[in-house]
């Protein structure tokens, strides 16, 4: 995911996507906890995706007070 398709959607939109992602991390964890995570990259790649949007979720809400 890259921050230029992040800034494009909205709110809500990221909301939904932080949400799901959240969701994909827990199982990842899960996995790695019982053994079965064979793609270990994807979990840092899941933490910075939240990362991201969780960045770009601030940037909008402080533009949108100033």
């Amino acid at each position: 995911m890259k921050a230029t398709d992040v800034r494009a959607k909205t709110l809500d939109e990221l909301r939904t996507d932080l949400e799901g992602l959240k969701k994909e991390q827990f199982n990842l964890r899960f996995q790695k906890a019982t053994g079965q995570l064979e793609n270990t990259a994807r979990v840092r790649q899941i933490r910075r995706d939240i990362a991201r949007i969780q960045t770009i979720m601030r940037e909008k809400r402080v533009s949108a007070n100033a």
